[in-house]
This record gives structure tokens, sequence and C-alpha cells, in this order.
């Protein structure tokens, strides 16, 4: 009966794995959390691009000689405010995403050239560990570090989270009803910026894609009520990298960053199959999320019924705070 309990000790007795399940938690949590808006906001194709951009902002602060970490974060909160300023309204379309995914992509390899052909390319692995994530190579500061910014990203996230999810719904409309929608969307894409950055220490600039969309992916498959739906997203997000982890630990064969994505792939497709499940017995969708407590596929149109009907804005309170 305390084999479980046991076996979690003497897993946690080991100081790589604390750092890795406590800077994990925190990423994981400010993932689910904003990829809800991600997802919700169509911006998806955001999350691929800064995956490469944490690759090259890794490699030219290695080629500058200056800290991963700095080049890491810096790049990716930049790139991400200049897409959203390259966009209509502080929203990135997908043609200047692309724009700006192929140039960083070809920056990357530049620079990925310059640093393994001079004398500072001594680190072989540096390139590699960016790509496919360290988590279990984190020190104690690195890890305080990743928790203390990933904790931040997920506060913030949830203070601005109402009027995100009004502007992301109906951006006219709110800003009309005096949300600011412009400034909300460089926030939130400064705040992509940042938990991509972060995502990259846990599952590699790589995979971080996968952390973002996939929790949140199958949150708003299961159910249509935004709120939570984004504490459903920051769960399935939290309980993939404790399993993951878990994994790695048990298997030291698998990569943690692929026990991470394949608990993650498994969610997504476990609420796609019990949607289709509820669709092919209840066809005529006569019952609801509210009325039956059953389990929906959602869009935002189902998200602006749910926030019309809950929220304080649809009985006249139109401020958010």
């Amino acid at each position: 009966m305390l084999a479980p309990f046991l076996g979690i000790a003497h897993m946690l007795a080991h100081p790589f794995l604390r750092y890795a399940f406590l800077a994990g938690t925190a990423i994981a949590l400010a993932s689910g959390l904003a990829g809800y808006f991600v997802v919700l906001r169509a911006q998806v194709f955001t999350g691929d691009a800064l995956s490469h951009v944490a690759f090259t902002g890794a490699l030219a602060a290695l080629v500058a000689g200056t800290s991963l970490l700095f080049g890491l974060y810096a790049a990716c909160v930049v790139v991400a405010l200049g897409m959203a300023a390259l966009g209509a309204r502080g929203r990135a379309d997908d043609t200047v995403i692309g724009s700006v995914f192929a140039w960083i992509l070809g920056l990357g390899a530049l620079l990925l050239t310059i640093y393994t052909t001079s004398a500072a390319g001594t680190n072989a692995t540096s390139g590699v560990n960016v790509l496919f994530g360290t988590i279990f190579g984190l020190s104690a500061s690195q890890a305080a570090t990743d928790t203390l910014i990933a904790a931040g990203v997920a506060a913030a996230v949830l203070a601005i989270a109402r009027p995100l999810l009004f502007a992301s719904i109906d951006e006219a409309v709110a800003a009309a009803r005096g949300v600011p929608a412009g400034f909300l969307s460089y926030a939130f894409l400064g705040l992509v910026g940042v938990t991509a950055a972060a995502a990259s220490q846990a599952v590699g600039a790589l995979l971080l894609l996968g952390l973002l969309a996939g929790p949140a992916g199958a949150a708003q498959r299961l159910t249509a009520r935004p709120y939570r739906a984004l504490w459903l997203s920051a769960g399935i997000a939290t309980g993939s990298v404790w399993a993951g982890l878990s994994i790695a630990y048990a298997a030291p064969q698998i990569p943690p960053s692929f026990g991470i994505l394949a608990v993650t792939t498994s969610c997504y497709l476990l609420a796609y199959a019990v949607t289709a499940a509820h669709r092919w017995l209840v066809p005529d969708g006569a019952s609801r999320e509210g009325a039956s407590g059953g389990n929906t596929a959602t869009s935002p149109h189902h998200a602006a019924i749910t926030l019309s009907a809950h929220s304080p804005a649809a009985e006249g309170d139109t401020r958010c705070p």
C-alpha cells in the first residue's frame, strides 16, 4: 500500500529530479494557461514560429559569448512583440508569422555555422539541449529562475484573463466597451514569448508547440466553458509534465521531452475520442453541457455564448478589471 509513496520519495531524493519537477510544474502551468488563449485566438502558428526563435536566440547568445538564457528569453519576447507590431491590431497574422518564421530560420542556420566554425564553438551540446530540452540538467539556480519567471507569466495571464477573453471573442465589441484590445494583444504575445523561452528548458524548442497547443486543444474539446477550459488546460499540461518526468526516470532510455509530449498527445487523442463518441451517441446535439453535464467540442462561438450568459458584461457592467 505504501509502495507508490515510497517510490515517489525515492525519486524525489535525487536533487536533479526535484529541480525538474519544481521548474516543470511552473512551466507547465504557464504553458497551459497561455496555450488556452493561443488556441482560442487561432495563433498556434505563433508558437511554432517562436520555437525557431528560441533556437536562434540561444545561438546568438552563444556566438556573442553571453548567457544562453538571456538570448533565449530576449529573442522570444522581442520577436513576439515584433510580430504583434507587424500584424493588424496587435495580432500577428499568418503572412507576418510566415515571413518572420523563414527569416529567423535562415538566421539560425547562419548563426549555427558561425558558432560551430568559431573558436567559441567548443560546447557542441548547447544547440542540441536548446532543441530538445535539458530539464534534467537544470541547476538549483536555473530551476529557481525558471520557476519564478513561469509563475510570473501564469499570474499575469490570470490577471488579464477576463478582458483578454472578451477581446479574443469579439475584438470590435470589446474595444467599443472600453477594453484595451490592442494593449492586451501586445501583452499577451509578450507573455507567449516568455512562455516559449521557458518551455524550451522543459521540452526543447522543437517540441514546445506541443506543450502550448496540446493541453489547450484537449481542454477546448472537453468543455465549452472558457474558465473551466482554461484551468483544465493548465491541469493537463501539469499532469503531462509530471507523468513525462516519471516515465523518463523509470525508463532512462526515454528522454523527458518525449515522455512529456507523449502524454500530452495521448490526452488530446483521448479528448478527441470522447467528443467523437459523444457526437455519435447524441447526433442531434440534444444534450448540452449546461443541461446534462456532457462534454461537447468548443469553439470561440461557444465561448461567446457562455461569456454572454455568465459575464457581468452581459448584464450591463462592461468594464473589465
